[in-house]
């Protein structure tokens, strides 16, 4: 069952390590107003910011799902690789999170003929291989494990989505600047090492430990959740859910008992 209030707190950020920026030397400038401090050479978050991006996040995946448009989740680094296809998938939306094959929002009609190829060849398959020896059915059985790995989230996706949410711009940049190109927006978790610039959404964590990117992307895929299913109750006259945040603002930021899963 879904709840009808959405809890996070900075406290849960804390303990998901989503305040640990980069080392010093490898900080992107352009992101030192998401920052709180630096201590011992890395940059600290500041989770009071990165509340109130979660906050106005909600919002904005729940207009887009109440305009009836998809979302796209990207995040193809071994950290973001299955959070992304499970928070995709719960949410009955589109994910990348093998390899970003260029041209897969900007040249769609040449990745929709991809996975048409890769239908043909399930078909093949599928029917014992007919007339093919066993070194060209291996062939033909590695090109269809290669085209699903690449495409399985997206194989249903005729039209470009209306929301890329994004894990680490910095090495997603090839999907950020195509959907820049299509003027769709994008929401990105964004480490101290990114350019904050491109992004439409910005929410300041961590984007290196999987606690951090699985409560962030969690906290959204609840809120794509619940909005879908408001619009199917709401004409049947039931209540409405409400999403709520609880921000404390006050709460102290002790960074010394907890990990940073940062990559340095």
């Amino acid at each position: 069952m879904i709840k009808e209030e959405l809890d996070i707190t900075i406290k849960d950020l804390l303990e998901a390590g989503a305040h640990f920026g980069h080392q010093k030397m490898r900080w992107n400038p352009k992101m030192k107003r998401f920052i709180f401090e630096e201590r011992s050479g890395i940059y600290i978050i500041d989770l009071a910011k990165t509340m109130q991006q979660i906050r106005n996040a909600i919002e904005v995946v729940s207009d887009v799902v109440t305009q009836h448009k998809t979302i796209l989740f990207v995040g193809t680094k071994k950290q973001a690789k299955t959070v992304v296809k499970e928070c995709a998938e719960n949410a009955d939306e589109f994910y990348v999170n093998a390899r970003w094959l260029g041209g897969m929002l900007t040249n769609l009609t040449t990745i929709r003929k991809s996975i048409k190829t890769l239908e043909k060849i399930e078909k093949r398959i599928a029917t014992g291989g007919e007339g093919l020896t066993k070194k060209e059915l291996s062939n033909l059985t590695k090109d269809q494990q290669k085209l699903e790995k690449n495409l399985a989230g997206i194989r249903t996706m005729r039209k470009p989505p209306g929301l890329l949410i994004v894990v680490d711009p910095y090495q997603e940049h090839i999907a950020v600047a195509e959907a820049k190109k299509l003027n769709i927006p994008v929401m990105a978790l964004v480490d101290t090492n990114c350019n904050p610039d491109p992004i439409d959404y910005v929410i300041a964590c961590n984007d290196d430990a999987l606690k951090s990117v699985k409560l962030i992307l969690t906290t959204l895929t609840t809120a794509i959740i619940e909005k879908k299913k408001e619009m199917k109750v709401v004409t049947k006259g039931e209540k409405k859910p409400t999403l709520k945040t609880n921000i404390d603002e006050n709460i102290e930021i002790d960074v010394s008992d907890t990990e940073t899963d940062k990559e340095v």
